[in-house]
């Protein structure tokens, strides 16, 4: 990845903790809960950009297209995910892929697996398998088992929402008590 200018990092507090956003030019760079001190997180994401990333200045405008401008859009979006905006369609609800999100070193099929996932409606789950079809590869269930484990962006490419063939939720970066946080939130909010 070049850039010319340094990635800008936030962390958005949500109900299943601080949200690392990482943010660059091209696109959103990470989005986790950060499950690690910020400094580690940091500098995994500088070896990945070959820069590390510097803090949003809150007080500044920031100009549209601008790492900062991108990682606040992303904030908000996490901020709209866990106050229901996107089950109920409320004006700022967005489609996960509507946001920039920078692809760098997430190619093929574990692109097309993310980007499939996108497609898992609110409060839904899909099987690892079914996930693979809608990717163009059907039987690359573990495959997508790895897309998941590895991506930088998850939340709002909703990874969590991945669950094995049985229906037991699985892993999720170590942490399957944030997937089940996730997915008890979207259920809730689906039910009536």
């Amino acid at each position: 990845m070049t850039l010319h200018e340094p990635p800008r990092f936030l962390l958005q507090p949500s109900p299943v903790g601080d949200v690392l956003i990482v943010a660059a030019a091209t696109g959103i760079v990470e989005l986790h809960p950060i499950e690690v001190p910020l400094s580690i997180a940091l500098e995994r994401v500088a070896l990945r950009t070959g820069m590390i990333p510097t803090p949003v200045n809150g007080s500044a405008p920031h100009p549209e297209g601008s790492p900062s401008a991108i990682a606040e859009r992303a904030a908000d979006a996490v901020e709209e995910y866990f106050d229901g905006a996107e089950h109920d369609g409320g004006a700022g609800a967005r489609h996960p892929l509507d946001l920039p999100w920078d692809w760098t070193g997430v190619h093929g099929f574990t692109r097309a697996a993310l980007e499939a996932v996108c497609t898992i409606p609110y409060g839904e789950t899909a099987s690892y398998g079914e996930v693979a079809v809608l990717a163009g590869s059907p039987g690359a269930a573990r495959a997508v088992g790895t897309a998941c484990a590895r991506t930088p962006f998850s939340i709002l490419v909703p990874v969590h929402r991945v669950v094995r063939a049985d229906g037991s939720i699985g892993e999720y970066g170590g942490r399957p008590e944030v997937k089940r946080a996730l997915l008890d939130l979207e259920v809730s909010r689906t039910r009536p």
